[in-house]
């Protein structure tokens, strides 16, 4: 049984970027390309609706590529339980009341069983400040976290 993986958008959009001059941006846009295949290969891959809203947003060229990405992928519903966990992340001050979409991205692998949450945010969702918050809260609920982590970290060397 291959472990199950949660793309949250900011993979979709590092993998259907147009190339970044930036250094970081562009060293995050290779992993991710690197990263890929692997995923589909050896892991089931997931993403929920908030994705694909998400991903729809902006310039129609690129919103149309990134929406071609996610062919084939697994779609999560957002649950009412997905939602009540996403508004403790929040009351707890796991994650900012103004992020309330990145609170739904966790809430949704974890009361779906994901083994792993992918993504490059940094700022709420894979931040090593917030990680305890987030793991007691779900953890609160019944829940077992996914392991979050971005692509570098999730394939290694």
């Amino acid at each position: 049984m291959k472990q199950k993986v949660y793309i949250e958008t900011s993979i979709i959009s590092y993998y259907t970027a147009r190339p970044s001059r930036d250094l970081i941006v562009a060293a995050r846009q290779e992993i991710t390309h690197e990263t890929w295949p692997i995923l589909q290969e050896k892991f089931d891959i997931y993403i929920s609706a908030l994705v694909i809203q998400e991903v729809s947003r902006g310039d129609r060229k690129a919103s149309k590529k990134r929406l071609d990405a996610l062919s084939g992928i697994l779609i999560i519903e957002i649950s009412h339980g997905a939602q009540e966990v996403a508004q403790s992340l929040i009351s707890e001050k796991a994650i900012p009341f103004e992020s309330e979409e990145d609170a739904l991205h966790i809430a949704v692998a974890s009361t779906n069983g994901m083994d792993f949450l992918l993504t490059w945010n940094f700022s709420h969702i894979n931040n090593a400040f917030k990680k305890s918050k987030i793991i007691r809260t779900i953890e609160n609920h019944g829940f077992i976290p996914p392991e979050i982590c971005s692509p570098d970290e999730f394939i290694g060397d």
